[in-house]
This record gives structure tokens, sequence and C-alpha cells, in this order.
């Protein structure tokens, strides 16, 4: 008689899942590793899975050959809230309202206060909240110039500078190049969200 499968369907929050090609990247390697996706989005999956033949250590080890992991701690699934919070309201969202107040639309949406998750934010990246914010405004600027599509003045604007010469400062500051070398030299200098610093 043969053995009866022992498959369990469970919910994963998972780090560094912070752009849509992840989402690929991810469902890819679960199902070559035999290991049914029920769903997907920034942040977790649902898989089911043998766990005879599979242990949620060795979905951790695979994702971990990616760059991604398996979160446990309540604190690192905020810190992993907070980043794809930050890089939705500054690469995905094109209202000025919410750039306006970035800090009570992360309130809102995470339900702590910006002084809770400042802290927590600091607890366990590299860099602060707001510093990761800049590195943020900076990627997508970058973006931004090369599209042509909106003026400086515009950019500065929708990114919540107060002017265009404070952007221009900051992105010198940043990236070593002044926004007008940037756009005359044609350059590409664009990094990853999930490899900032």
């Amino acid at each position: 008689m043969a053995a009866k499968n022992d498959i369990t369907t469970i919910t994963v929050s998972i780090r560094n899942m912070l752009s849509n090609c992840c989402i690929g990247v991810i469902r890819n390697e679960f199902e070559i590793n035999n290991i049914a996706v029920e769903s997907i989005r920034l942040g977790e999956a649902t898989i089911s899975f043998d766990k005879s033949i599979m242990s949620l250590e060795a979905i951790n080890g695979l994702l971990e050959g990616l760059g991604f992991g398996i979160i446990v701690s309540r604190d690192l699934q905020i810190v992993e809230k907070i980043k794809r919070t930050v890089i939705d309201l500054i690469h995905n969202m094109n209202n000025v309202n919410s750039m306006v107040r970035k800090s009570e639309y992360l309130v809102e949406i995470l339900n702590l206060s910006y002084q809770q998750l400042s802290k927590l934010f600091s607890k366990y990246e590299a860099v602060t909240l707001e510093r990761y914010i800049i590195l943020n405004k900076i990627e997508r600027i970058k973006e931004l110039i090369m599209q042509e599509e909106y003026t400086l003045s515009e950019i500065a604007y929708m990114m919540d500078y107060s002017s265009v010469q404070y952007l221009s400062n900051q992105f010198k500051k940043e990236t070593g190049y002044s926004v007008t070398e940037y756009k005359k030299l044609g350059l590409n200098l664009k990094k990853p969200v999930e490899k900032l610093y």
C-alpha cells in the first residue's frame, strides 16, 4: 500500500520581495520544486507542499538561494511592509497628495505611529527610514528624468521637494551628477529597489 501524501498549505511572509519581478522568480522556484502556489503577492505566498518530501526549512533554503527568505518575526514582517509601502508610494502611485503626506500615509497603512515605524526600521535595517525614503525618491527621479515627460519643477513637486534647487542638491549628493549632467549624458544608473544600500 502506497504512503498517503501529507499535503500542507501555509502562508509565508517573504523577505526582500519588493518588486513585481520577484513574484515570477519565486513562483518559478516553487513550481520546479513541486511546491504548489495557491496565491502570491509582494511579501507573501500561500503554498501547498508534501511535508513527507519538503520541509519549511528546505523551502526557506530555496528562497535564501535567490536572495529572499521566510520571515517569522512580527517586527521583521512590519519592516518588510514598511519597505513595500514606501516603494508603492514613491514608485507606483502618482498621487501627489499621498507624496506630500508620506509619514501620514505610512501611519495609516501600517497602523503604528511614525516614531514606532522609524525606530523599528532602524533597528533592523542599515539605514534610517528617512534615508530609505530618500534613496527611493532618487531612484524614481532618475526614472522620471529619463522618461522626459515632466519638467524638473513638476518632478520636484511630485517627489515632495520644496524647490528644484533642493532636489538638484540632493540628487547631486546621492549620484555624483547634477540633474542636467545626468540627463545630458543619457545615464541610466538606476538601482533595483532591493539593492539601494
